[in-house]
């Protein structure tokens, strides 16, 4: 039997056929966004955990927006206003999936930062979207551009992770938060503001969520993968009702409902008294793992290699001009440390700056200057 042949021109993710490889012995891994496995919250849930599955209720069917406690939790922990309504999702990956399914037609345009998250690359292309790139600036997109591709009328959303951007770890200014808020309103773009790394600032100050400018036309992708355990795989999107409503019914056909157990695990972990310090000692950790990996960056590297500081999340994005970045990728992996080639965060790949991510999250200092030694080896 033939695969679909919208499947057939599907780019298979960099990042999951590496994985492998990177977790081999000797490999220092820079490449996956892994949260340190060293400080996944397992103490907090382990008193509660033999409690939680002695409740047969939590092994039967449950509703398709998810638990509701976990919901009620969630509406007060992240407010929102009477017109909206969330729900829960395996992953905020699964999100991303439900809307393009509920929304897009072949064809239809949608709007994306360049470099832009590989895993939304994905799933646009199997909904057979009409990806526009456009460049990235520290600050967030090139407003002009923006506008002028709104403006063209071939839109339909618009996806962007404004908030220690993946791959780039870029922070969107205030001002450009509003002015793209205001471009949606205008032009009627729906936005699709996914926030996984939110809670992960370590310096800097916080800024308001670009779509409190615009709540009518967005969603707000969340995960619990970065805060809690990436293997509950458990996330919930926010919006208006009447964009939430269509991906409740996706969702129907989908998987019937996230994980009602894993749900009441996660709702254990957040209400548990010592949940916010184990999410300030996160941050300090990642903020200690950043610091060690840019002092050896700047050590070890000539000026030719540059990077932007970031002021939280998990990446940091290297320049590398005048180099191939699937080739260094390569070398690197050979010299023992795995990395992820910046030309893979592009619709097209020709149209990328020579860059790599780097991943400080799941090493320890000493890791990551061991790593640095042997990249210093391929880049200079």
């Amino acid at each position: 039997m033939q695969i679909a042949n919208h499947l057939k021109k599907m780019k298979p993710s960099y990042i999951r056929e590496i994985l492998s490889t990177a977790n081999t012995d000797g490999i220092i891994s820079l490449a996956g966004g892994l949260p340190a496995s060293s400080h996944l919250p397992i103490e907090l849930i382990q008193h509660n955990l033999s409690s939680t599955f002695r409740e047969p209720k939590l092994f039967q069917y449950g509703e398709t927006a998810g638990y509701l406690p976990l919901l009620e939790h969630l509406k007060q922990q992240y407010p929102v206003s009477d017109t909206h309504k969330s729900f829960i999702t395996t992953g905020s990956q699964q999100a991303l999936d439900l809307i393009a399914r509920a929304f897009l037609n072949t064809g239809d345009g949608v709007v994306v930062e360049a470099p832009s998250y590989l895993g939304a690359l994905q799933v646009f292309e199997l909904a057979q979207a009409n990806i526009i790139s456009i460049e990235q600036t520290k600050n967030g997109p090139d407003l002009n551009k923006l506008e002028t591709t709104f403006a063209s009328g071939k839109v339909k959303l618009f996806y962007a992770v404004p908030d220690f951007h993946n791959p780039t770890g870029a922070v969107w200014s205030l001002e450009t938060r509003q002015q793209v808020a205001e471009l949606c309103k205008i032009y009627n773009i729906a936005l699709m503001e996914d926030a996984p790394y939110r809670e992960l600032r370590f310096s800097g100050q916080d800024l308001p969520l670009v779509s409190s400018f615009c709540p009518q036309h967005s969603w707000v992708l969340r995960s619990f993968s970065k805060i809690a355990f990436p293997g509950i795989r458990l996330g919930f999107a926010t919006g208006p009702k009447d964009l939430i409503e269509p991906l409740i019914k996706v969702k129907q056909a989908a998987d019937l409902h996230s994980s009602i157990p894993m749900q009441a695990v996660l709702l254990d972990l957040l209400r548990h008294p010592s949940f916010n310090a184990h999410l300030k000692g996160l941050c300090e950790l990642y903020h200690e793992r950043y610091q060690a990996l840019a002092l050896a960056l700047s050590h070890s590297l000539s000026a030719d290699f540059s990077f932007e500081a970031v002021e939280g999340g998990m990446f940091l994005w290297l320049k590398t001009p005048g180099k191939k970045p699937i080739q260094l990728a390569q070398a690197a992996l050979k010299k023992g440390v795995a990395i992820v080639p910046g030309s893979v965060f592009y619709q097209h790949h020709s149209n990328s700056s020579p860059a790599i991510r780097l991943n400080f999250s799941n090493s320890d200092p000493k890791q990551l200057q061991e790593a640095v030694q042997r990249l210093a080896q391929v880049l200079c």
